[in-house]
């Protein structure tokens, strides 16, 4: 059995600000490292049920994770291969029975999560199909296009509800509340080992009936953006519409290629 792991770092318990989220500033080192120690009580729930494991660093530089405090049974990717996967990189290196998401958070546009925001600080928001779209929702959307299962979310409990509404049989741990632009956690010792039960649960699970996502036949993809310049300059993306002076609308059947799309214009 083979584990893919998504880990960001916008979701971990207690995080509340920018800058403890960037490399540099006093405080990410303490949430570098218990980013880490969360990926790895889900790395240890998987690892004691038999499973073969990739972490994906997802946030940033895509090199938060302390490698030597990673937990032992895991593969990591660290860095970005620049390719349309993004956040998912990687999966398609192998065949996984199941897909995990660690330290994600709330979509732009929500009040979940002080740090809320899809993909980049640049959008005021981003749609898919009508709907506000998380990286949750779009990591989710590519985990189905190469048909593996949606089976864990960790991260603020207001995206925890909102990914059971996408993907119902989903296990879902909130490592932390929103509180307007504060947040209320656990005690992090407490925060990792209840990941670790959940996971563990999650991973025992007949999810691969349960979790399986299936792709909608068709896709709309609206951005809107913060600057109208970056509106102007996207604009030029083959078979992109603006709508007005901020969005922009791109429509396809293919979810390769609104990933494409994202790649290049969010």
């Amino acid at each position: 059995m083979k584990l893919f792991i998504s880990a960001d770092i916008e979701g971990t318990a207690g995080i509340t600000c920018w800058d403890e989220t960037e490399y540099g500033h006093p405080r990410y080192g303490y949430f570098s490292e218990q980013m880490t120690r969360e990926v790895s009580a889900v790395c240890g729930a998987a690892s004691d049920l038999g499973y073969d494991i990739l972490v994906k660093d997802a946030h940033d530089s895509a090199r938060n994770i302390l490698p030597d405090k990673l937990h032992p049974s895991a593969t990591l990717l660290r860095g970005w291969a620049r390719d349309i996967n993004c956040m998912m990189s990687g999966i398609d290196t192998d065949e996984f029975d199941a897909v995990a998401f660690t330290g994600y958070h709330s979509a732009a546009m929500s009040e979940g999560n002080s740090l809320s925001h899809t993909m980049t600080t640049s959008a005021h928001c981003v749609k898919l199909n009508g709907k506000y779209a998380s990286e949750f929702v779009i990591n989710a959307y590519t985990a189905a296009m190469y048909g593996v299962p949606v089976v864990f979310l960790s991260g603020d409990e207001a995206l925890c509800e909102a990914a059971k509404e996408l993907v119902p049989g989903i296990t879902t741990y909130a490592t932390k509340k929103g509180f307007g632009s504060a947040c209320i956690s656990k005690h992090p010792d407490t925060v990792c080992k209840e990941l670790y039960r959940a996971a563990r649960d999650a991973f025992s699970g007949d999810y691969k009936k349960n979790c399986a996502l299936k792709l909608p036949e068709h896709f709309a993809l609206e951005i809107t953006y913060r600057d109208i310049n970056d509106c102007t300059r996207c604009a030029c993306y083959p078979g992109a519409v603006r709508l007005d002076g901020k969005t922009l609308l791109f429509e396809s059947d293919s979810y390769k290629e609104i990933l494409r799309a994202i790649h290049f214009i969010l």
